[in-house]
């Protein structure tokens, strides 16, 4: 999360109104955002600078987060995530795993029916993660390791993410993108959008490959690869 404006912002949220969110509830949930695998206690000075909030609100703040299990501070005056955390990190694991085995089994088809590297990206503030891949069985291929960080604002996958996550219409309304050497210039891909059954925009599902041998036929051979598989996988409840 960020401050702009003297609001919290994240970049990739969900396009809820403003009318239909609390700002109390999203400063206090900047406080838990503000943790991480580096950090996992932080004083108050260090909470507000990574949140942009005053000590005063932070603190009373940190008092409600505290009285419901998601906060604690030790006697040393550092706070750190609480029980309520872990409490309900399994119930989304179960779903995540779910989902993973899922989308993973999409990426084998459209590796398996294009040849090339099939791919899953969500964003990531201002990156596209790339999540599950199945690279293609090329010796001469787009290999990618998951966990990597991309640029948004390059490739098909990013413009997909970008347009799905900025709440652009006219954007969405191209349904797929299609990028020629954007981010590297050997290499060509197809992106479309993936819908869970209940239409929440998962992420951006991808085919690349070498730009010789991933030329427009092809790219376009792949594009109805990519839009059969997501229409399949969204059906599936």
């Amino acid at each position: 999360m960020a401050r702009t404006g003297g609001k919290i912002t994240r970049p990739g949220a969900p396009d809820i109104p403003e009318n239909q969110r609390v700002e109390a509830v999203e400063r206090a949930l900047a406080i838990l955002d503000a943790f991480d695998r580096e950090s996992p206690l932080l004083t108050l000075a260090e909470l507000a600078r990574r949140t942009g909030i005053y000590k005063s609100t932070l603190l009373r703040l940190a008092g409600s987060l505290q009285y419901c299990g998601f906060l604690i501070r030790d006697a040393d005056g550092r706070f750190r995530p609480g029980p309520a955390i872990p409490r309900l990190a399994p119930l989304a694991v179960v779903q995540t795993a779910s989902l993973e085995t899922r989308i993973r089994t999409s990426l084998a088809h459209l590796a398996s029916e294009t040849g090339e590297t099939a791919s899953f990206y969500i964003r990531d503030r201002d990156d596209r993660l790339c999540l599950y891949r199945h690279n293609s069985n090329h010796a001469a291929r787009h290999h990618l390791e998951e966990g990597t960080r991309l640029p948004l604002a390059q490739g098909a996958a990013g413009r997909v993410l970008a347009a799905f996550t900025s709440g652009d219409s006219s954007e969405q309304a191209t349904a797929y993108f299609v990028s020629v050497g954007e981010r590297d210039p050997a290499v060509a891909a197809v992106a479309v959008p993936l819908f869970s059954a209940d239409k929440a925009f998962l992420g951006a599902l991808s085919i690349s490959g070498i730009r010789g041998r991933f030329d427009e036929a092809r790219r376009l051979a792949a594009l109805d690869c990519l839009r059969r598989e997501a229409a399949l996988f969204s059906a599936q409840p």
